[in-house]
């Protein structure tokens, strides 16, 4: 069959299976694997100049994957319109086999100002420990960034919309300055899903996700995915084996499966978190709502020009008040748990603090601020829970 014509709801129940080659079996099997048996030294030695070579195409050792691996990596990148793409242990793990894959001692790094907390640690406790310089970039900066890039600048790293903070980076613009250098772009690429934002038709190199969100859709597996274009997958591939970077096999296919869903869930993500948000800014205790597929949305001409849809992880800040105000809001919220990760199907909050996480462009907002999720419940109940939480936030006054 071929998927290239048609629409990616329909790619999403066929990409990455073939019942054909498996006894006529709806879903690919689980390959629990180790070891592959090789019939000769001859077949062995081949495997091996398969992998010195950078194709990859031979199974050799489960660490490298297995046929269940090579169906979730197959349909991601046919979604993405990518190369070829990389399963590891969770989405921080291939952003972190990504990074290395490109960056040695000397090098430079550009890194988003307001990148998932995780990843700032690791630029700033390990790549500098091993020598790789790092700057934070303003989200908003866009073509000027190329008054950041040095000699030795050899990735840019980049999130859009980013993480707590929701500012639309402009990835074209950024890509075209790091190109026209020849430096590797990599962008998480996690809020969108290879559904809204296929960042590799924008100039990106690498294309991450946390599978362990959306592709999955119901919190229970950890999974990451890098999908590159053609000039990035071998050191990615190369870098995530040799760091031990390996998703397990169940993991792989409960990701498959939710794989299946993830049109229609999207779509009623960005429908429950739209009517949230809009809900949100009549609030009076509400100061303003970072969501860029609202209209006046400071981010919305980038996210229209860009996307083709929107999840439903968004952020509020809210209008000062006391942290026993805040923790009176939070602490008993019963349809808004609060929890960290998102992208399953149900609803989450947790409070945000954005100021200890910036250096380039400072947070300025006076009021504490939230992320929320806006799961697959029904719109009208979860707005009945968040007005049961403002109301405590003001009875606690």
């Amino acid at each position: 069959m071929n998927t290239d014509t048609l629409a990616p709801d329909t790619q999403l129940v066929h990409l990455g299976r073939d019942p054909a080659a498996n006894h006529g079996i709806v879903n690919p099997p689980v390959y629990h694997a180790s070891t592959f048996i090789f019939e000769s030294v001859a077949q062995l030695l081949e495997t091996r100049r398969d992998r010195a070579s950078g194709a990859f195409e031979q199974f050799t050792y489960g660490r490298e994957g297995t046929p269940t691996t090579r169906a979730l990596e197959d349909a991601v990148t046919k979604l993405e319109g990518g190369y070829r793409a990389v399963v590891t242990s969770c989405g921080l793990g291939a952003i972190c086999a990504s990074l290395t894959a490109f960056l040695s001692a000397g090098d430079h790094l550009l890194i988003v100002d307001s990148l998932y907390g995780p990843v700032r640690q690791f630029c700033d406790e390990f790549l500098v420990k091993f020598g790789v310089e790092v700057s934070y970039y303003d989200p908003l900066i866009g073509s000027d960034i190329a008054h950041l890039v040095k000699t030795n600048t050899k990735v840019i790293y980049l999130e859009s919309p980013c993480s707590l903070t929701f500012e639309m980076t402009d990835v074209p613009a950024i890509t075209k300055v790091a190109r026209a250098r020849g430096i590797t772009t990599i962008m998480d690429n996690t809020w969108a899903s290879p559904l809204c934002f296929k960042p590799l038709s924008h100039g990106v190199d690498v294309s991450i996700h946390a599978a362990t969100k959306y592709i999955s859709g119901h919190s229970d597996l950890m999974l990451g995915i890098a999908v590159c274009n053609e000039a990035s997958f071998v050191p990615v591939k190369k870098t995530a084996s040799a760091s031990g970077y390996c998703g397990g096999p169940d993991d792989i296919y409960l990701a498959l499966r939710g794989l299946r869903t993830l049109g229609i869930r999207i779509a009623r993500h960005q429908e429950t978190a739209t009517a949230i948000a809009r809900w949100l800014q009549r609030r009076p205790e509400v100061s303003r709502v970072m969501y860029p597929a609202l209209p006046d949305d400071p981010g919305h001409a980038i996210w229209k020009r860009d996307f083709t849809g929107a999840s439903g992880l968004f952020g509020a800040v809210l209008k000062p008040c006391s942290e026993v105000q805040f923790a009176a809001m939070l602490d008993h919220m019963e349809l808004f748990p609060m929890g960290y990760s998102w992208g399953g199907f149900e609803s989450l909050a947790v409070p945000t603090y954005p100021a200890t996480l910036r250096s380039a462009r400072p947070w300025t907002e006076k009021g504490p601020s939230l992320r929320l999720h806006a799961g697959l419940e029904d719109p009208d109940d979860l707005i009945r829970d968040l007005e049961r939480g403002f109301a405590r936030l003001v009875a606690a006054r």
